[in-house]
């Protein structure tokens, strides 16, 4: 079973908000692991990404900092846990919240399971969750069908 590797602070009930897609891929876990590393072209092809700035680079990996825009906020992020092909996991700030974004790609057969998973703290969160229940669960799905479009179309550009 897949599971998100929670920092404590963001453990499942220890939050004031939990959203968890999965959605079985056709893709290789290879090329849809390719495809969201590089964040910056994610506005590219998910509705809800604006402006990703990678400090220094244009790939994600172990310690990285970005910025973007999502649901109208802005976000500063740090990828925390980074295990290529398999795990990536980021903290993020903004807006009245803190949040941990959990992926988890495992291979099944000629495709993979993506599991994407984010918890929240604080006045926003709960502001948000409250107004709009189902949004981010939404928007995730939307992400991981996305995802799993271009990955079925082939790799990114190559970096650089």
């Amino acid at each position: 079973m897949v599971s998100i590797n929670w920092p404590e602070p963001y453990r499942p009930g220890a939050t004031a908000v939990h959203v968890s897609n999965e959605l079985l891929m056709q893709a290789p876990a290879a090329r849809v692991w390719a495809w969201l590393i590089r964040a910056t072209l994610w506005p590219s092809w998910y509705e809800n990404a604006k402006d990703v700035v990678i400090d220094g680079g244009v790939e994600l990996g172990l310690g990285a900092r970005f910025t973007w825009r999502t649901f109208g906020v802005a976000v500063s992020s740090v990828v925390e846990e980074f295990v290529p092909e398999a795990r990536i996991g980021w903290t993020g700030a903004g807006l009245g919240m803190n949040v941990y974004h959990g992926w988890v790609i495992e291979p099944r057969g000629q495709g993979c399971l993506v599991l994407t998973e984010e918890n929240q703290n604080g006045f926003g969160a709960r502001a948000q969750a409250a107004v709009m229940p189902n949004r981010m669960h939404k928007h995730h799905q939307i992400w991981l069908e996305s995802l799993n479009a271009k990955a079925m179309g082939g790799w990114p550009p190559t970096a650089g």
